[in-house]
């Protein structure tokens, strides 16, 4: 006996698509009494965390707080500016001759008065001892001029004047000409001592531009050397010029300290007070250039580094301060979230007066002792519901397991757990649906999708009906 399988194989794919829309009608319509919270549920079952009686989602807000503070709070203006030697000297020769003699180490701290160099002095001893010889002959010749003036001065009547005034002129021409053959001698001696070249200035070796051995001269202007005052140091940046009267102020007060920053404005390279103010204000940019000086202990700032620079004006005493990100922006302007007694956040307009590392300072609208959101404001309406969250508690220690995460997670896994947010928690945990309330150790079922298919699975499939 012949069987045709086609008859029945249709046969049972009808079967098969009827039996599933069956099932899916079903799941619609007891879905709504299985669901906690759903409308059609049966009274008096919980609604699931993050769900609202309703079915709506839950008004609460987790949102971090803070306390409005009343504190001391120093005033910065910040600039930019280059560190500049105190003292910078280049090292030349006054003398034209051979350098014999360089004691001196490229990078080293020396002291005023230092021996640098020497430079060969037989030319100048030469002419030295000429002077010397040359005063020596003008000594002579004043003191046979001395004699013959005694002589006439003893033949009274018997010697005319004119003979006695004259030799009294040859006196005074030799002992002129005496005085020129010292400060001769005294200008060799002088050029003599420029052959021993010493340091003017306490400061730090550059690199030298001269070696052993090479004729030097006084009008060379690259020097053999240049010498740096490191300590202390010079620092010269700018402010814009509405900043200068609260400057001006500040430095009637007394000293301004000024600080140095490294190109991050993080770590500090040094401390000082202000200088000097220029006395012109730069018309094309509208800025004013200050000058600081620091000591410079330990040698953390070196000529021509660029720095940020930090100049206190003044302190502000019994400031009312919140963080930063309390201040919120909008079209009516600045503004922050209160979070009331009853749990509920309450729009208020402030007025801030400055921004300083982190905190605000409030000049009106907030009080001391009052609580304010510090973040999760984006998600906050006047009159919403809120939260307190621990900061602590939503960003845990990085590598620590998180209460959240399974036993003997990897700390990746770990991490991932503990960092989410208890909203975006929630949020998920809604989305992967709630348990069965008869059964829950069951997993959860997601809620039938738009096709009526049961766990969001699609509609059936009929078997491939052989050929």
């Amino acid at each position: 006996m012949k069987i045709r399988w086609k008859p029945v194989v249709t046969g049972v794919v009808l079967v098969g698509l009827a039996g599933g829309v069956g099932y899916a009608v079903e799941q619609k319509l007891t879905a709504p009494a299985r669901t906690a919270g759903v409308p059609g549920g049966p009274p008096g079952m919980p609604a699931p965390p993050g769900m609202a009686p309703g079915g709506g989602r839950s008004p609460v807000v987790a949102v971090q707080a803070g306390t409005v503070a009343r504190e001391d709070v120093p005033i910065w203006f910040d600039g930019i500016g280059t560190v500049q030697a105190f003292n910078s000297v280049t090292v030349r020769a006054r003398v034209d001759g051979e350098l014999q003699r360089l004691d001196l180490r490229e990078g080293q701290m020396v002291k005023a008065g230092d021996v640098l160099a020497v430079i060969d002095s037989r030319p100048l001893q030469a002419q030295l001892a000429q002077a010397q010889a040359k005063k020596a002959q003008d000594e002579a010749q004043l003191a046979n001029t001395r004699r013959d003036l005694e002589r006439n001065m003893n033949l009274k009547e018997f010697a005319s004047k004119q003979t006695v005034d004259t030799q009294r002129a040859l006196v005074a021409q030799w002992e002129a000409q005496i005085r020129a053959d010292e400060a001769a001698i005294e200008a060799v001696r002088v050029q003599l001592n420029y052959t021993t070249v010493t340091a003017p200035i306490s400061g730090r070796i550059g690199l030298r531009n001269i070696d052993n051995g090479n004729v030097v001269r006084a009008s060379d202007q690259n020097g053999i050397v240049t010498i740096t005052q490191i300590q202390p140091i010079a620092v010269v940046f700018t402010l814009p010029e509405k900043q200068l009267p609260a400057i001006l102020d500040a430095q009637a007060r007394g000293e301004v300290p000024v600080q140095a920053l490294d190109r991050e404005g993080r770590a500090q390279l040094g401390a000082g007070a202000l200088q000097v103010i220029d006395n012109l204000i730069d018309s094309g940019t509208g800025t004013i250039r200050l000058k600081a000086t620091l000591p410079n202990e330990p040698q953390r700032l070196w000529p021509g580094q660029f720095v940020n620079v930090r100049l206190l004006s003044t302190v502000r005493r019994g400031a009312t301060t919140v963080p930063a990100t309390v201040v919120q922006r909008g079209p009516q302007g600045t503004f922050a979230y209160i979070v009331k007694d009853d749990q509920t956040v309450e729009q208020r307009p402030i007025k801030v007066g400055h921004i300083e590392e982190n905190r605000a300072i409030v000049e009106s609208g907030l009080t001391p002792g009052e609580r304010v959101v510090v973040d999760g404001q984006y998600r906050l309406q006047p009159g919403s519901r809120v939260r307190i969250v621990d900061p602590a508690a939503a960003q845990p220690m990085a590598g620590a397991p998180s209460a959240a995460a399974p036993a003997g997670a990897p700390p990746a896994m770990a991490g991932q757990s503990g960092g989410e947010a208890p909203v975006a928690r929630e949020e998920r945990h809604r989305e992967r649906g709630p348990r069965d309330p008869n059964n829950p150790d069951a997993p959860r079922r997601r809620p039938p999708s738009a096709d009526g298919s049961p766990d969001g699975a699609g509609p059936a499939r009929s078997p491939r009906e052989p050929s």
